[in-house]
């Protein structure tokens, strides 16, 4: 259970701090109104992102009995992983602008999450097979997976929008920079052990 604990806040923590739709809609709520605000639209996946879960999970469930489609699923959701982990590593800051005439809701941050590719893309590749492991081992495993990653997905947005509403500096600062880099050299790691799962599932190593 400790290894599903460990991937779910590894994951949720990069993807909660990396720059996109919703991270830009949580802080420029939070810039226009106030920190609340920037909360609400950062509980935005816990809204939308169940369906994503169940489709995936139905999906991979269905392919159990074929594992060069799995071993495929697999390398691809390592190369995803190592694209968000390079992303990290280039991370100098966050740049944001808005049109402060135009307030924002937590209706568009659902919106804005469920239109965003990555949420399908994290679950398909990454998410739902290491669920599916999770569930091979007990009830727990899944639970300490999905409870991690969206306690650390959410809660580091909610972090971001508190720090900025008392430094709006803080995005560019060097800080962020810095956590940014360290998790996209951890997510870079966990890319090699995810491809190398493919690998064995294509018989090639």
């Amino acid at each position: 259970m400790i290894h599903f604990l460990t991937l779910g806040t590894i994951l949720g923590l990069s993807a909660g701090f990396a720059p996109g739709p919703l991270l830009t809609l949580v802080i420029s709520e939070t810039l226009q109104h106030d920190i609340k605000s920037g909360v609400k639209v950062a509980l935005a996946p816990i809204i939308t992102d169940l369906p994503i879960i169940i489709l995936t999970l139905f999906i991979l469930s269905k392919l159990s009995n074929f594992h060069y489609i799995l071993g495929m699923i697999s390398i691809m959701g390592g190369c995803f992983v190592l694209y968000m982990g390079y992303g990290n590593l280039r991370t100098k800051g966050f740049e944001l602008y808005f049109d402060k005439t135009n307030p924002r809701s937590i209706t568009k941050g659902v919106l804005a999450n469920t239109l965003s590719p990555h949420p399908y893309l994290f679950w398909l590749s990454v998410g739902a097979p290491i669920m599916t492991k999770a569930m091979n081992l007990n009830i727990s495993a899944p639970l300490a997976f999905i409870f991690s990653f969206y306690a650390l997905l959410v809660g580091s947005k909610i972090l971001l929008a508190v720090l900025v509403g008392k430094s709006k500096t803080f995005l560019s600062g060097n800080v962020y920079k810095y956590i940014m880099r360290f998790l996209g050299l951890v997510l870079c790691v966990l890319a090699i052990f995810l491809l190398r799962d493919g690998l064995k599932l294509l018989e090639i190593v």
